[in-house]
């Protein structure tokens, strides 16, 4: 009669989520889905179009700013579908996803897909880890205890005891920042494979813009249809990535957490119907797109029932709240970093890993 070895914790954290992986892929959910990309790229194709012609057609005019205000919602689902292509998503190929994120990021939307995708993997490799995820480290807000102690100043204390109330505002001018962010990355000396490409078609992007609203419009209406252009496509891209981390549990530096927890514990889905998926560009399921970051976009609210069921059977915290809780989790999150009787590593994870 032979006795079996327990497994070790390692083991059986990668047990666990290799019988998760089993379960999405019984259930065909890691399959790519080509014609549906098709037409949804087919439909970013026709929507620059009509805001060429619209841009054209409404001419010197202050209905632009509307024109301005559709350009900003189109161009942030044009941003979604490149981050679907990003995550390998689309097609078979890992070449064909990579240049429709090209063409997707830098020709249509004027975004650095190599410095999206440098950034976006750290981010994924470890979610809300201190020193690791670029998305905690921010110059704007203290997002961690170890920035939120630099602000020593009276102006800097009381900033930080309201920077929660100026996170929206903020985002009016994230726009602007990815744009800066991607001209540095073409511009600076670390590797970039597909540099000149990028160069290519960013230059053609944003001047091309320049050149058409210019020609079109005053210079005063060029600006306002800029300003409005801009700001509600960054608003739109924070609020839509902001609510999956933010306000959610931080790790230390030096955590050692499996894949399927570290994961899990640190995001967010946000309840709703279909709506919600077009909205968000299925960012609202982040839970399972953590997980599976190549599962297309379309099977992730297949996949949500049997990853919560899962982790209910396992014991694991899966978070889903509304959007407006959301929202205000982020704000609340953001007014108490660096509270002497918050620790933000406490739950659920510290808990967890005790018990």
């Amino acid at each position: 009669m032979t006795t079996e070895t327990p497994m070790r914790p390692r083991e059986r954290a990668v047990s666990d989520f290799t019988e998760l992986t089993k379960a999405v892929q019984a259930a065909g959910l890691m399959r790519r889905r080509p014609g549906h990309y098709t037409a949804r790229i087919a439909g970013a194709v026709v929507a620059m179009g009509a805001l060429i012609t619209a841009i054209v057609l409404v001419g010197d005019s202050w209905w632009q700013l509307l024109v301005a205000a559709g350009a900003a919602v189109v161009l942030t689902q044009i941003a979604f579908l490149g981050h679907d292509a990003a995550h390998r998503q689309i097609w078979n190929s890992g070449k064909a996803n990579t240049w429709t994120s090209l063409v997707l990021a830098d020709l249509f939307v004027g975004l650095s897909y190599g410095w999206w995708q440098h950034k976006h993997t750290r981010h994924h490799a470890k979610p809300n880890q201190i020193g690791a995820d670029p998305d905690i480290e921010l110059e704007a807000l203290s997002l961690t205890p170890e920035k939120a102690a630099a602000r020593t100043s009276p102006i800097g204390r009381w900033y930080l005891a309201h920077q929660g109330w100026f996170f929206f505002p903020l985002l009016l001018l994230e726009g602007l920042d990815l744009h800066v962010s991607a001209i540095k990355r073409l511009i600076n000396k670390d590797p970039l494979e597909h540099r000149a490409v990028e160069a290519v078609m960013i230059g053609v992007r944003l001047l091309g813009a320049l050149a058409l609203v210019f020609a079109v419009m005053s210079p005063a209406k060029g600006l306002a249809f800029f300003a409005i252009q801009l700001g509600l496509f960054g608003f739109y891209m924070g609020a839509s990535f902001a609510p999956n981390h933010k306000g959610m549990p931080l790790l230390p530096k030096d955590a050692r957490v499996d894949f399927l927890r570290r994961q899990v514990l640190t995001s967010r889905n946000i309840r709703g119907g279909r709506w919600v998926d077009v909205l968000m560009g299925g960012l609202n399921h982040q839970v399972e797109h953590h997980l599976f970051p190549s599962m297309p976009r379309v099977t992730l609210r297949r996949a949500q029932p049997i990853v919560k069921a899962y982790c209910e059977k396992h014991n694991i915290p899966y978070m889903a709240v509304s959007l407006p809780k959301s929202y205000a989790i982020i704000v609340r999150h953001l007014n108490t970093v660096g509270h002497p009787d918050r620790d933000l590593f406490s739950c659920p994870i510290t808990a967890l890993y005790r018990a």
